[in-house]
């Protein structure tokens, strides 16, 4: 299936350029309430015992151009703790600050823990030797004008064991067996290509190569494949069914890497973000009680008279799904605008903390409720505002993603109507010690890491809808205003679900209108070829955009167990 294929180019490869710096938080991480396994620097899986290496040895680099910023270094860990092995290589772009890493792993000889069956023992070692390698794909640079070459290798396994990444060398010498270790299949999971790091094209069109970072195929809180932090790499394009490394698998049902009641509380008190909102924005958060206690109404399908909600939700229909039969609406007397506007005091944000990559992250997903979400603004060269895209009930959400292996944060996504997007620590605003800033947009609530107006739509062409975000006072601080309303892995009654959680209909009505008519007469008003482009991009934006629909909650949406999309 392998084998080497040798591509000439144009480019600066082989030369040692200066290394990105390595990035780290702003502020020490703080000494967390005590507990297991979290921030111990290490994590049993079962029969195996993982440590995270941020620390690497320069192999070999690569550059389209003369700027050093634009090119790909390749990595092997360094400082190895004694006993510990390697699994793979690293690679990462030299645009961006050095803070990834591998993880390295060793046998754990007794660990008292009971495999279960689908990490069942055969009695193997748990870490072999490969057998030999394939290479996978080297430059022919190598003894022209000083500079190396490099060479892509593929560890090959014994029966029963997958390699978990892939080795670099800028000599023609296979390594040394010793170099690496592979992992018995049963305490591996699939995984799957995610970004290209590097493509290259040579004068063979047919023959590109591909470097791509990894992921676990099955994420999300009941996902047990373990990031392992190397890379995938192929002379060809390839299909996820040809993938040939694998990642680790937790096969530890204890999750003992997992923080305890008490660490969740310190890591949102020191990381928790500050939500801005725009100095413009009408249609501010609310506490789900406040909305409740303010006239908010339950109906059902053929009853027209709306029941009061209690302050708590107790009375609110619970579990099933959403079948249409419920739903929540304001009232019709002259409460209806203020509720609208929300109560800034009251608001908090509802917290629901799970594992993440077989537990050696764990995520505290963030969720504010607006009462109210605004109508959209298009932009075609001008704004132009929409009475569409309106509708009661506002539920958005961001979600960090700490490191159980040092409480470190790591990444935050942020929720963006229908999608959003992972941004790393290094690209995040901090603006007080190792705490963020989250911006939501003008009407529509969606997160965004920075100020600044985002389009939903085509960014090239500037048409879309238009998402302002920007810093005022009107704000709220998660790291002290929030309530934990969930966090299964902790068990039964460690954290009590509000009644309201529990609700799984629709926290508005459904309007439908036909919001076409309205942005035809816009179109007719452009020239020919925007108004095109326009009726093409509003085609493709959410369904939300053609009608009033109120949200369902929290745990109705796919990343309540899924993992985040991006």
């Amino acid at each position: 299936m392998f084998g080497c294929k040798c591509l000439s180019w144009n480019g600066i490869a082989g030369r040692s350029h200066p290394q990105p710096e390595p990035f780290s938080l702003p502020a020490p991480i703080p000494q967390w309430p005590p507990g297991q396994g979290f921030a111990s620097g290490r994590i049993n899986l079962g029969e195996i015992e993982v440590c995270k290496v941020n620390r690497f040895e320069y192999i070999w680099g690569w550059n389209l151009s003369r700027d050093e910023r634009k090119g790909v270094s390749f990595y092997r860990p360094a400082a190895i703790p004694d006993g510990f092995f390697c699994l793979g290589h690293y690679c990462q772009s030299n645009d961006r600050p050095l803070r990834g890493f591998v993880l390295v792993a060793r046998e754990v000889i007794s660990s008292g823990i009971e495999p279960p069956d689908q990490c069942t023992s055969d009695k193997s070692p748990a870490l072999e030797e490969p057998v030999d390698y394939t290479l996978v794909w080297s430059s022919d640079d190598g003894g022209e004008d000083g500079v190396e070459g490099c060479f892509f290798w593929l560890p090959q396994a014994p029966e029963g064991y997958k390699p978990m990444g892939l080795l670099v060398t800028n000599q023609p010498a296979k390594p040394a067996l010793e170099e690496v270790r592979v992992v018995r299949s049963d305490l591996t999971d699939t995984c799957e290509n995610h970004h290209v790091i590097l493509s290259l094209i040579s004068k063979y069109p047919q023959l590109p190569f591909t470097v791509c970072s990894t992921r676990p195929t099955h994420r999300g809180m009941l996902g047990k494949g373990v990031s392992v932090g190397t890379f995938f790499c192929s002379s060809f394009w390839i299909s996820g069914d040809e993938q040939c490394v694998s990642c680790l698998k937790n096969c530890n049902l204890s999750l003992n890497a997992m923080p305890n009641l008490d660490q969740v509380h310190a890591v949102i008190n020191h990381y928790g973000p500050t939500v801005f909102f725009h100095p413009d924005e009408v249609f501010l958060p609310s506490s789900v009680s406040w909305f409740f206690e303010n006239g908010s109404q339950l109906y059902s399908k053929g009853n027209p008279v709306g029941e009061p909600i209690d302050i708590s939700g107790s009375n609110l229909p619970s579990g099933g799904k959403n079948d249409g039969e419920y739903w929540i609406d304001l009232p019709s007397d002259g409460r209806k605008d203020s509720i609208k506007n929300g109560n800034l005091d009251s608001a908090k944000l509802y917290v629901h903390v799970k594992p993440a990559l077989g537990s050696t992250f764990t995520d505290i997903v963030m969720w504010i409720f607006c009462p109210f979400n605004g109508p959209a603004t298009l932009k075609v060269g001008m704004s132009i505002p929409l009475s569409i895209g309106q509708h009661v009930g506002d539920w958005e959400h961001f979600t960090l993603r700490i490191s159980n292996f040092t409480g470190e944060l790591w990444s935050i996504y942020f929720s963006q109507h229908s999608g959003g997007q992972w941004v790393d620590a290094c690209d995040l605003e901090f603006i007080d010690g190792n705490k963020v800033a989250v911006y939501s947009s003008k009407s529509g609530h969606a997160s965004y890491p920075h100020p600044g107006t985002y389009i939903q739509g085509s960014k090239k062409l500037g048409i879309g809808i238009r998402n302002d975000a920007a810093r005022s006072d009107f704000k709220v601080d998660s790291s002290t205003s929030y309530e934990l309303v969930a966090a299964e892995y902790l068990g039964d009654g460690v954290v009590g679900e509000p009644f309201w959680l529990q609700y799984m209909r629709k926290w508005g009505p459904t309007i439908t209108y036909d919001s076409r008519t309205k942005l035809d007469k816009t179109i007719k008003s452009l020239p020919v070829m925007l108004g095109h482009s326009v009726a093409y991009i509003f085609d493709k934006l959410p369904a939300e955009l053609s009608g009033e629909d109120g949200p369902t909650g929290p745990k109705e949406k796919n990343n309540w167990v899924s993992d985040e999309r991006g």
